[in-house]
């Protein structure tokens, strides 16, 4: 009997150990984010903007509230620490997105677990658009024709965002991953470019209940860009997250919730949330909505007007996973409403091997 208590009583130390372990993450991460942001900007003045852009149709359906979703590659572009798997060797995604103004979004991402190392993932994102109409004004004045910076005569021009990133993720102990994720930021229009170099943080720590995680995220942690003489910021932006599955069963019908509060550097405080329905395994129903995304930046109009932050209203989306063998693909499509403009609609495709 006393053998048997003091193993229980090992276990719940164990457990209590492992959660002061998640706290002591989110509280160094939220340091970093206080760093980091010791140079408050206004709203719209950080640069690098197709970072905000969310990723995948399973996240923007569920409101992109993903920091606390474990075990996805698709979480390179999100919290790194959740691209480590458990139960899978090799995942990988696709996703294309035909965003506003006919803008182009694609990316793709792959991660494999090499055992005892951790988890390994890859991943980019290309934002952009060709062939727009250039208004080119040559200089009358000979004097100043040294001073031109538009040296281009095509009647049009190109202009691309791209990341590539790359990410390692691993379990320090059972129930809490760490991740990091360092990413190249490259942006060009017409004949003009520029890049840097930026860091993601992340953990994921899993409570042990009804599938309930709690996790935080860190990210795009950079030095300035600069446009000619012109210095802007990365998006900076800090999450706090979690997710929880109060109703599951054996033959895989389950209901995910999640919520994350985030900060970006630019902007107030966001609130994240999103729910899924998951039916025996193979078919799910999204829905997400983000809280005071759609509120005001600082200040107001020059008439006084509030000035909207966003043009993105509810998003919702479903998905379909195939099991083939040891692989399992799913098909995933979100929509996502905006004001003023039309709805964006996405579709994404992710394979994983056991």
């Amino acid at each position: 009997m006393r053998r048997r208590l003091t193993h229980e009583n090992l276990d719940e130390a164990n457990s209590m150990k492992n959660l002061r372990t998640a706290f002591i993450c989110v509280i160094a991460l939220l340091v970093l984010a206080d760093v980091g942001s010791a140079q408050r900007r206004k709203a719209g003045l950080t640069g690098a903007a197709f970072l905000k852009v969310g990723v995948g149709a399973r996240a923007v359906a569920m409101g992109t509230a993903v920091t606390a979703m474990p075990n996805d590659v698709n979480q390179i572009f999100y919290n790194p620490a959740g691209i480590g798997l458990k139960d899978e060797k090799l995942q990988f995604g696709f996703h294309y997105n035909k965003w506003i103004a006919d803008l182009n979004h694609n990316s793709a991402a792959v991660s494999y677990d090499f055992e005892g190392i951790g988890t390994f993932g890859l991943g980019f994102i290309q934002f952009g658009i060709t062939g727009i109409e250039a208004d080119r004004d040559q200089p009358l004045d000979p004097f100043l024709i040294p001073d031109q910076i538009d040296m281009e005569t095509s009647p049009t021009y190109d202009y691309s965002d791209m990341a590539v990133m790359l990410s390692y993720s691993r379990y320090v102990i059972d129930r809490l991953a760490l991740g990091v994720t360092v990413k190249g930021i490259f942006q060009s229009i017409d004949d003009q470019s520029i890049s840097a170099f930026a860091f993601d943080f992340g953990s994921i720590y899993h409570v042990g209940v009804l599938d309930w995680t709690i996790a935080a995220r860190l990210n795009n942690l950079g030095r300035d860009m600069k446009y000619y003489d012109i210095p802007f910021g990365l998006p900076l932006e800090f999450s706090i997250g979690t997710a929880i599955a109060p109703i599951g069963d054996e033959e895989g019908t389950r209901l995910l919730l999640a919520v994350d509060f985030t900060k970006p550097q630019d902007g107030p405080q966001y609130y994240f949330t999103g729910g899924e329905l998951t039916i025996v395994k193979m078919f799910a129903v999204r829905v997400g909505y983000k809280f005071n995304y759609s509120g005001t930046a600082e200040g107001t109009g020059s008439l006084g007007r509030s000035i909207n932050t966003t043009i993105e209203g509810i998003s919702a989306g479903a998905g379909v996973g195939l099991p083939l063998g040891d692989w399992m693909v799913k098909l995933d499509y979100a929509y996502t409403q905006m004001d003023i403009l039309d709805a964006v609609h996405r579709v994404s495709v992710s394979v994983g091997m056991k």
